[in-house]
């Protein structure tokens, strides 16, 4: 194990940090708990000479915790219910996926 995941792993299994949540498959219905960190970044979308800012829903999920998300899977943190949309994006290490997420 590197150092770099070894931060990681003590990053997520820190309550401050991180929320436990329940991803769902689409296809399968199987489960799995996992530990995410929520982010909701504003996005800023141009059309023409107009610019939107919209709110988003992200989070980043351990790819030891969730090796092969999918568009469309269900991720369920408290009474919150999100569907995975877009392609699940890896970083550079290959560690953690940022996921897109928009309210079931």
């Amino acid at each position: 194990m590197t150092v770099f995941a070894a931060a990681m792993d003590r990053i997520y299994a820190n309550p401050s940090m991180a929320a436990a949540a329940v991803w769902i498959s689409a296809t399968t219905s199987e489960e799995r708990p996992i530990r995410v960190i929520r982010r909701a970044p504003d996005r800023i979308t141009e059309f023409g000479a107009a610019r939107f800012v919209s709110d988003t829903t992200m989070v980043d999920v351990r790819v030891s915790d969730l090796p092969d998300p999918r568009s469309g899977d269900l991720i369920v943190i408290g009474t919150d219910s999100f569907t995975i949309q877009g392609e699940p994006v890896r970083d550079r290490e290959r560690l953690i996926w940022s996921l897109d997420l928009r309210p079931s």
